[in-house]
C-alpha cells in the first residue's frame, strides 16, 4: 500500500460553518443507525410475533446490509442530477417509510421488503454524509465536523438496543418501529429547516467509481477498510457470548458493558477529531491498533476481574469511536473532488465488512470457540494497523 495519491481541491472553501445543518446530518446518520440496530434488540418478540424462527427473523438485518452495499455504490451516480439537499431529504423520508411498513408487517416477506427500504436510505445517505458536511464549514474545521456527523453513530449505539429492548418489553416492538419513524419526522423537518441548497459538484457517474479506485492508494486503503471492520464485526457480534462464558457476565451486567461501550464510543469520536487536526497516520493507526490490542488483551487474560474486562471494553470502545471519522477525513482529503463516490466506495467497504466479519466470526466460533475469534480477529486488526502506518505519511490535517 502506497502512500495517497491527493487530488487538487475542486470545491472552493466556506468562511463561515452551517453548524445547524452539520448537527441535522448527525440526527440522520443517528435515526439510520438506530434503525439498523433496532431488530437486534426486539429479535425474540419479532420472531414470535410473526410466527417465525429468530433466525430467520434476523435476514432482517442482511437485507439491510445487503441493499446498502449497493446503494452506497450506485447512489450518487443515480441521483447526479440533483440538489443534494433534497436527495438526503429523500432518504429521510425512506426511513420514515421504512420504520413505518415494519411497524404494520404481518408476515416476514414485508418486513424484508421495509428493511430493503431501510437499506436504500441508510447506504445511500451516509455515502454523501461526509461530503455534503465538508461543504458546509471551513476546511480548517472539517474533522471536528465529521466527528460531529459521525457521532450519531456512537449516540445510536448507547440508545438503539437497550432502551429499544426495554420499550418493547413494555409496549411492544411495533411501537418500538413507531417512535424511530417519529424521530425520521424530527429528523426531516430540521433539515428541511438547517440544509442550504447543494448544487451538484464532482462528475458522480459510474465509471467515477473505478476512476477514484485506481488513484494511487485508494483501492488499498478501501482494503484496509474492510480489514479493519471485519475485525471489529467478527469481535462485536460475539460480545455477548464472549461475556458470558470468558467473563461470566449475565444480564444487567452485559447491559452494562454495553452501555459502557457506546459511551466509549462516543468518546473516541470526539477524540479521534482533536487528533485529525494535527495528523490523518496518528489516528488511523492508532484507533486501529488499540482495537486489536483490546480484543487479543480480552482473549489472552485468564478469567479477568470484572473490572479489567470492562476497562478493555472501553478501550476498544474508544477505538472504534475514531475509527468512521478518521477513515472519512482520509476519503475526503484523498478524494477531494470526488468525495461523493469517495463515500460510496467506504460505506459499500463497510457493509461487505459486516457480512465478512459476522460470517467468518461465525465459523471461527462453530470450529473452535469464541475465544479464538477474539485471537483471530485481534492478530488481525493489528497487523491492519502496521499497513496503514506505514502507507500513510502524516500531514496535517486539512490539506487544502
Amino acid at each position: 500500500m502506497s502512500e495517497i495519491d491527493v487530488a487538487p481541491t475542486a470545491v472552493p472553501d466556506v468562511t463561515v460553518a452551517a453548524w445547524p445543518a452539520v448537527w441535522s446530518l448527525m440526527f440522520g446518520v443517528c435515526g439510520l443507525i438506530a434503525a439498523e440496530f433496532l431488530p437486534a434488540g426486539l429479535l425474540t418478540p419479532m420472531a414470535r410475533d410473526l410466527a417465525v424462527s429468530e433466525a430467520l427473523a434476523g435476514q432482517a438485518v442482511t437485507a439491510t446490509a445487503v441493499v446498502s452495499f449497493f446503494a452506497a455504490l450506485f447512489a450518487p451516480s443515480t441521483t447526479r442530477r440533483f440538489d443534494r439537499r433534497f436527495v438526503l431529504f429523500a432518504f429521510t423520508a425512506l426511513l420514515i417509510a421504512s420504520d413505518l411498513l415494519v411497524a404494520a408487517a404481518p408476515n416476514l416477506p414485508l418486513l424484508l421488503l421495509a428493511r430493503a427500504l431501510l437499506g436504500f436510505a441508510l447506504g445511500g445517505f451516509w455515502s454523501m454524509a461526509a461530503a455534503v458536511t465538508i461543504r458546509l464549514v471551513p476546511a480548517v474545521m472539517v474533522p471536528r465536523a465529521l466527528a460531529v456527523v459521525f457521532s450519531g453513530i456512537s449516540v445510536a449505539t448507547i440508545v438503539a438496543v437497550p432502551l429499544g429492548s426495554y420499550l418493547g418489553g413494555v409496549y411492544g416492538w411495533r411501537t418500538v418501529f413507531i417512535l424511530a419513524a417519529a424521530f425520521g419526522v424530527l429528523t426531516l423537518l430540521i433539515q428541511v429547516v438547517a440544509l442550504p441548497p447543494l448544487a451538484v459538484r464532482g462528475v458522480a457517474r459510474l465509471g467515477t467509481l473505478l476512476h477514484v479506485l485506481r488513484r494511487r492508494g485508494i483501492g488499498a486503503g478501501v482494503i484496509c477498510i474492510v480489514l479493519v471492520y471485519a475485525g471489529h464485526f467478527g469481535l462485536f457480534t460475539f460480545l455477548r457470548p464472549f461475556l458470558e462464558t470468558e467473563g461470566g457476565f449475565h444480564g444487567e451486567r452485559i447491559a452494562i458493558v454495553l452501555t459502557v461501550f457506546g459511551l466509549a464510543n462516543l468518546a473516541g469520536t470526539v477524540f479521534a477529531s482533536v487528533l485529525l487536526e494535527r495528523s490523518l497516520r496518528l489516528p488511523l493507526t492508532l484507533t486501529t491498533m488499540l482495537l486489536g490490542s483490546a480484543a487479543l488483551a480480552l482473549a489472552v487474560t485468564p478469567t479477568p476481574p470484572a473490572a479489567v474486562t470492562i476497562g478493555l471494553v472501553a478501550v476498544w470502545g474508544i477505538a472504534y469511536g475514531g475509527i468512521p471519522v478518521s477513515w472519512s477525513t482520509w476519503i475526503a482529503q484523498a478524494v477531494p473532488d470526488e468525495t461523493e463516490s469517495g463515500g460510496g466506495l467506504i460505506v459499500a467497504a463497510v457493509q461487505l465488512a459486516i457480512t465478512i466479519g459476522a460470517a467468518g466470526g461465525g465459523l471461527i466460533f462453530a470450529a473452535a470457540g469464541v475465544k479464538e475469534v477474539f485471537v483471530i480477529a485481534g492478530l488481525l486488526t493489528l497487523t491492519t494497523s502496521v499497513a496503514v502506518y506505514a502507507s500513510m505519511s502524516g500531514p496535517r490535517m486539512p490539506v487544502k
